[in-house]
């Protein structure tokens, strides 16, 4: 995603937090991830000192791993703080 799309993107993203969410409020955050040990624990320490509870759950194959992230937050600029630093990491998937 180039920097002019996705700043779109986390505008949009802002705009819809505030209006569906009371804030401080709870977020779940879920992500795809290729099993390597580097990137699970580069997410880990993103979320390390939050609270955050993590969930991770490999597929069939193992190729990938899915991680549940669920922590509270005070508002929408945390929530995109937190997914722009995992988008630094290559091969994840934001859901």
């Amino acid at each position: 995603m180039d920097n002019e799309k996705s700043e779109a993107f986390y505008n949009r993203l802002k705009v819809q937090l505030i209006e569906s969410t009371p804030w401080p409020s709870v977020y779940l955050y879920k992500f795809i991830v290729p099993t390597a040990v580097d990137k699970i624990d580069r997410i880990h320490q993103i979320f390390d000192n939050t609270g955050a509870v993590i969930e991770s759950k490999r597929s069939k194959t193992g190729k990938y791993t899915s991680l549940s992230i669920t922590v509270g937050l005070d508002g929408p600029d945390a929530v995109i703080q937190f997914y722009k630093e995992v988008g630094t990491i290559k091969g994840v998937i934001s859901l």
